[in-house]
């Protein structure tokens, strides 16, 4: 008989509640406050469900990751991740904390302009822009960042045309050890599609090589897969300098560092795994600093942060509307947020607290949202206290792509509130109206 692996042994305290699979539930604290303000007090003035956004937590967070990375590379540049969370307010918070713009698609590219960013302060990413997006941006002297050759040659085109110079970077997409690989963006770095597209680049006259950009996924919680990147985007920013004597000025890590929130099915809290800011930053720079690249000729370093900058700024609350039991004697709770408001909910197991005091008991619970879809589940099982109809709760870390991603769907979406640092309240987003939602359709003359 093989020898068996030595598990070490636990003791588990155990706390009153009813008991389930789980064993005896722990303790659920009430949630009645958010940056000193009664959450019912907030619910009774902006309806139920509401966003709730913190300014001190953005803020923090901001200054949290700048100090990592500035206490080791003294060339350090935000650019807010407008697909992140683009509500104007929120925005300009990170403008106002010196963060340029990264957009996605002409729509967020004209979000910036509105919110008072320069041209030359965005960077243009994404796989699907027009020639019409382009030639704006090429007008405006932003960074557009190449990802696949097609868009080479019609950035090529419309700068022969129009007698124009353009400022890119090219996306690379690169094996990190970390898989699925995203290489449905960019141009791959092993196979030599990137040194390739590289050299297209710097034999055009209309073309101007400035950066070099990578973005290796999302919720990255490997630290050595940012270092292999970096690596990777040095070496390529060398190969450059010593082919053409042309200097690369930025490096663009992209984004993707995770939140503290826990990805569904995670057996350990995000709290205790997700890497600081510091590890991020000790990491990154360490292998632009070891990598061949002359120390007077290091380049700027961008990061494009969102959900690691935004997630833990961000609440739901919202009221519960009925309760039941499931064929299976399961106890099953019904919520007015839906997946269609929470959309994280499809992989984060969001933390839910009741906002008043409970008896303490807690059982196993099922919690649904609203919606006539058998999908709409925020939480196929957490331990919970017996809530009532009417009662209220609050969903935390909910900041990163719940507005951006929100849907209109069988319920009109509710406010967005903002706490700013002096714990005054604004509404930064209004409840939809039926005629907001039905302004833009055209009922045929014969159907009136």
């Amino acid at each position: 008989m093989p020898k068996q692996i030595f598990e070490r042994p636990t003791i588990t305290r155990l706390t009153p509640g009813m008991p389930s699979k789980h064993g005896a539930g722990s303790v659920v604290s009430p949630f009645p406050v958010i940056e000193g303000i009664r959450v019912d007090d907030l619910m009774d003035k902006y309806g139920s469900p509401v966003y709730i956004y913190s300014e001190r937590v953005i803020r923090r967070a901001m200054e949290d990751i700048k100090r990592a990375f500035s206490l080791r590379y003294n060339k350090v540049q935000m650019a807010w991740s407008y697909k992140t969370n683009y509500l104007d307010a929120i925005c300009r918070i990170f403008h106002q904390e010196g963060s340029w713009a990264e957009v996605v698609s002409g729509f967020e590219y004209d979000k910036a302009i509105r919110n008072g960013i320069k041209g030359e302060n965005i960077i243009f990413n994404g796989p699907g822009k027009s020639f019409e997006e382009l030639e704006i941006a090429v007008r405006n002297g932003s960074f557009i960042h190449i990802d696949n050759v097609d868009e080479l040659y019609m950035i090529s085109d419309l700068c022969q045309r129009n007698d124009l110079e353009a400022r890119v970077a090219i996306r690379v997409n690169m094996d990190i050890g970390i898989y699925p690989k995203w290489d449905r963006f960019g141009l791959n770095y092993e196979n030599g599609e990137a040194w390739d597209v590289i050299n297209r680049i710097m034999i055009n006259p209309r073309l101007k090589l400035v950066g070099l950009h990578t973005h290796i996924g999302t919720f990255i919680i490997s630290t050595d897969a940012y270092r292999i990147a970096a690596t990777k985007l040095a070496d390529l920013a060398f190969n450059i300098a010593q082919k053409f004597d042309h200097y690369i000025s930025y490096l663009d890590l992209g984004g993707g560092f995770a939140s503290k929130n826990t990805l569904r099915g995670a057996y350990f809290s995000g709290e205790d795994t997700t890497p600081s800011y510091d590890e991020y930053a000790e990491t990154i720079t360490s292998a632009i600093l070891n990598s061949q690249i002359k120390p007077d000729k290091l380049p700027t370093l961008i990061l494009e942060t969102g959900r690691a900058l935004i997630d833990s700024a961000g609440y739901i609350a919202g009221t519960v509307q009925a309760i039941k039991r499931l064929s299976d004697g399961r106890r099953a709770t019904i919520v007015d947020v839906g997946v269609n408001f929470l959309f994280t909910a499809f992989w984060y197991d969001h933390k839910l607290f009741p906002v008043n005091s409970h008896s303490g008991l807690v059982e196993e619970t099922t919690v649904y949202g609203p919606l006539c879809m058998n999908i709409d589940v925020l939480r196929p099982s957490l331990m919970l206290p017996a809530l009532k109809r009417g009662d209220r709760f609050v969903i935390t870390r909910t900041g990163a792509y719940n507005t951006t991603q929100w849907m209109q769907f069988i319920r009109k979406r509710p406010n967005v509130i903002l706490i700013d640092m002096n714990r005054n309240v604004h509404l930064i987003r209004r409840a939809e109206t039926l005629d907001d939602i039905s302004g833009n359709e055209v009922v045929p003359q014969y159907l009136k």
